[in-house]
């Protein structure tokens, strides 16, 4: 109780002091959204540029910026890689929303140009360690058996290693599988292989952005030691309705996506499905055998106003493991997610999220005197809020709390009919998570920039329930 007391006066003074500053400077903010034009999904780390002044600010998860300046006329540039940048002159007299849509580069070149991060490009950057991938450059790497896979992708980066062979857990400098956060649209996932392991629950044509924090990982994540793989959903196509889908070698996926209300709200469904099934049955003493996996994607996005979006998403996937009448196995996740973002202000972006994530296993003898199933499980529900807050262009403040609720099933025994075993339940148990954080950026001259938090959280165990 002290630590979250100390913490939330800590977030009072460092607004208090901002708050000040920016009385004294009297800057007006330039805000909005970048956007890609051909299907309004949002474009993260997208650039907002003052070439004149060298000033600049990037835009968060959501594609929001804002940039606080002293009132002038301003040629402010637009700009993402891969697309075509913009430039507009800006009166900056008063707070102004200003939402840019980029499209992509579709000049044809003569000649191939090679380019890279400059060579000092890893300590000019505040932030460590951090892998951020577009979909579409892991989509032309090859891939086992042609499937896209996010996870073995990782795999070749430097710092990340398999942990074994045909198996797409990973260790990252050194750290067990089991000290990687997977988070997908927020929601954690808890187990990320399909088929013992040979590939990813992460279809390709569902995802649109993801990071690996392999060190230095942000105040804003916790629960683990080794790293954070963030993987963001795509929003849907909000202009216009398009599909696009694939059959391969292990299995076949068709995406759906398009505008309910241009401009307004959109959807994305995808889904993926095995089919080794389906061989198995054409051989005659392999028919009564079933191996397949299954993956849903959806998600549902609706803009109220410039000031209000709300995103709901989910995932659904399965793998099923059947040997005749003599074993059976299913495991899967679920995982839902809600999201509400809000503009207090041009300068107050905040989220706030419910999570649901459910991870759950059964192994069983269908028949026989020693027939039985044995079913686990984990669950967790998650309330959240996040906050951004952009003073000035030198000071980036990010800050929130937030619960989890776990519950642990480590296992339930049922006899089948007939069976000579005995029924057995290992006790259920509970537990409450709490966490606040503050992170703060802060640029000190034009060579030096601070990055530091503070993360305080607690778990109380709620103790056990025989039911």
């Amino acid at each position: 109780m002290k630590k979250t007391i100390c913490l939330c006066l800590f977030f009072l003074l460092i607004l208090g002091l901002v708050g000040n500053d920016l009385q004294a400077q009297e800057k007006q903010t330039l805000s909005g959204y970048i956007k890609d034009g051909s299907n309004g999904e949002a474009l993260i780390g997208a650039t907002l540029s003052i070439p004149d002044l060298m000033v600049g600010t990037a835009t968060n998860e959501y594609g929001f910026y804002s940039l606080s300046l002293a009132p002038a006329k301003y040629k402010v540039q637009f700009s993402f890689i891969g697309y075509e940048p913009i430039i507009k002159e800006v009166i900056l007299n008063k707070n102004t929303t200003i939402n840019i849509e980029l499209h992509a580069d579709g000049i044809k070149l003569k000649g191939v140009n090679v380019t890279a991060a400059k060579k000092d490009q890893n300590v000019s950057s505040v932030q460590m360690s951090v892998e951020r991938l577009p979909v579409s450059i892991v989509k032309k790497l090859p891939h086992f058996l042609g499937e896209v896979d996010i996870i073995k992708t990782l795999q070749m980066l430097p710092g990340v290693t398999s942990v074994g062979e045909g198996s797409t857990g990973f260790n990252v400098r050194g750290g067990g599988t089991d000290q990687n956060l997977i988070l997908l649209d927020e929601a954690p996932v808890f187990n990320s292989s399909h088929l013992f392991g040979f590939f990813s629950v992460f279809n390709g044509d569902a995802v649109k952005d993801f990071q690996l924090y392999k060190g230095g990982i942000p105040a804003q994540y916790g629960g683990r030691l080794s790293s954070v793989l963030d993987v963001r959903q795509k929003e849907g196509n909000s202009k216009r309705f398009s599909g696009s889908g694939g059959i391969g070698i292990v299995s076949s996926r068709l995406t759906l996506e398009g505008p309910i209300k241009k401009d307004k709200t959109s959807f994305m469904v995808s889904g993926r499905r095995s089919y080794a099934d389906l061989l198995l049955r054409m051989n005659p003493k392999m028919k009564n055998n079933t191996v397949y996996f299954y993956d849903l994607n959806a998600k549902l996005n609706h803009k109220f106003n410039d000031n209000n979006r709300l995103f709901i998403s989910g995932y659904f996937g399965n793998d099923v493991f059947k040997f005749g009448k003599e074993f059976d196995s299913h495991w899967g996740n679920t995982t839902g997610t809600i999201r509400w973002n809000h503009l207090f202000n041009k300068k107050l972006f905040s989220n706030f999220t419910a999570i649901y994530s459910n991870f759950d296993y059964s192994i069983s003898v269908p028949e026989g005197s020693l027939g039985f199933e044995w079913i686990s499980s984990i669950k967790n529900m998650n309330l959240k809020a996040d906050f951004s807050y952009f003073p000035n262009p030198d000071l980036k403040l990010k800050f929130g709390f937030g619960s989890t609720y776990y519950i642990f099933n480590p296992g339930e025994l049922k006899p089948v009919k007939g069976s000579i075993i005995e029924s057995n339940k290992l006790e259920k148990g509970y537990g409450l998570e709490t966490a606040a954080y503050a992170g703060l950026e802060q640029n000190i001259g034009s060579r030096l920039t601070l990055q530091y938090g503070l993360r305080l959280s607690n778990f109380k165990s709620g103790g056990t329930n025989s039911e």
